[in-house]
């Protein structure tokens, strides 16, 4: 029959090694005891039971001495209030203050993060691995593409979804957009690639009167008096009209130096200019922009921009080797090479992700030392001494077992000493 294993309670975070450590302290504390018990009592049948009772007394001090100073540090031995124990419950917040002090002297100072990636070149790391996927550690990359999938999964996405919107309609309210036309409208027009659209404009414009040359004939039939009408002059009226436009719009289409499109390229030119030196012109563009980016349909749009982004991301971390094998394979490949082959480009990046983390020590550092400050300050004492315990426990119950071997041996000495002088 197997017995169940009972549990052990949940504030107990020691691991079995140190446990056993602690018992087997323990027990050579006992057994010292034991062993004292039994020379003293035989003593007077052979003069060498007395090095065995100053050998197994002197270790029971040296075991008790280094039990209550072991003890000390974590709680009150056996319960007693002594004064100067409990030493880390008592002073947990000054040691989060220590700590976190001396992650930022010794870790989080822009000297030191500078220091310590002069002499990495993580472009080079990153161009090889671009280069050779393959040759990477694979076991390395699934376990990044699960973690960020894991982690862009576990994120709130209608917060970090309102977040990417919010940054992208933010970005594009910051665009003053009056120049960016202007000095699109003005390219187009230099290079005369505004010809077309004049052509299409003129075309679109033939076409639009041709199917609506019966409101033209209605709104003169409408405005004619009754003599007109009468005598059907009103319908030659319309006629002419519309045969003028017609012709008109042909001339247009067929000489590139008509006078009416001349004026049309001079007003597009007037906008260009005002465009892009206007204050008047560059407002009412912002007031367009912005209308634009109110507009639901244009909401709607952005929506399905973030969720196609997130839905590529996902699919790409989920499948790296399919993602990979595409052309975003081949560019970062292609990227890869370059990054191995330029010697300047890679010195450049080099530059510059050593000064984004110097900047993000100098920056976030003070947050980070505070963070550790408060979560160990927000540990309640009996957190802090089972994690502490359980990481060097086991190297505790060391010093008990060796302060009684210690104290043994001393206690021997001593005796011997007496003994014989």
């Amino acid at each position: 029959m197997k017995l169940l294993r009972v549990p052990r309670s949940i504030g107990e975070s020691q691991p079995n090694p140190a446990r056993r450590m602690r018992l087997l302290a323990t027990g050579m504390l006992l057994a010292m005891a034991a062993l004292f018990i039994a020379a003293r009592s035989t003593v007077h049948l052979h003069p060498a039971i007395g090095f065995v009772q100053a050998f197994a007394e002197a270790a029971m001090v040296g075991g008790l001495a280094d039990w209550f100073a072991v003890t000390a540090l974590f709680r009150h031995p056996l319960g007693l209030p002594i004064p100067h124990t409990a030493i880390i419950p008592r002073n947990k917040d000054r040691i989060g203050d220590t700590l976190a002090l001396f992650l930022r002297d010794n870790f989080l100072t822009p000297a030191v993060v500078a220091r310590r990636m002069r002499g990495m070149d993580v472009a080079a790391a990153a161009g090889r691995f671009l280069a050779s996927p393959s040759a990477g550690d694979g076991r390395l990359r699934e376990g990044a593409s699960r973690l960020i999938a894991d982690m862009l999964e576990a994120l709130d996405q209608e917060r970090l979804g309102g977040m990417v919107k919010g940054a992208i309609g933010q970005r594009l309210r910051g665009i003053n957009v009056g120049p960016l036309v202007g000095q699109a409208i003005e390219a187009a027009m230099r290079d005369g690639r505004h010809a077309p659209v004049m052509d299409g404009i003129i075309h679109w414009a033939d076409r639009t009167l041709e199917a609506n040359d019966h409101l033209i004939r209605q709104m003169v039939h409408d405005k004619a008096g009754k003599l007109l009408r009468w005598t059907g002059l009103d319908e030659n009226l319309a006629n002419a009209i519309i045969d003028g436009l017609r012709k008109m719009l042909a001339e247009m289409a067929a000489d590139p130096g008509h006078s009416l499109r001349l004026k049309a390229e001079e007003g597009m030119a007037k906008l260009a200019f005002d465009l892009q030196f206007d204050i008047e012109m560059q407002a009412k563009a912002a007031q367009i922009r912005d209308e634009i980016l109110d507009n639901p349909a244009m909401q709607r749009w952005i929506d399905g921009l973030w969720e196609q982004a997130r839905g590529g991301l996902l699919r790409a971390v989920r499948d790296p080797g399919k993602a990979m094998a595409g052309r975003l394979g081949e560019a970062l490949r292609q990227l890869g090479g370059t990054l191995q082959g330029d010697a300047r480009l890679r010195h450049v990046i080099n530059r510059f992700v050593r000064r984004a983390a110097v900047g993000a020590t100098a920056t976030y550092g003070d947050a980070i030392v505070r963070l550790v400050s408060d979560t160990v300050r927000g540990w309640d004492a009996g957190t802090i001494t089972n994690r502490l315990e359980g990481a060097v426990g086991r190297d505790l119950q060391y010093i008990r077992i060796n302060g009684t071997l210690v104290g043994g041996l001393v206690g021997l000495v001593i005796h011997t000493v007496d003994t014989l002088f």
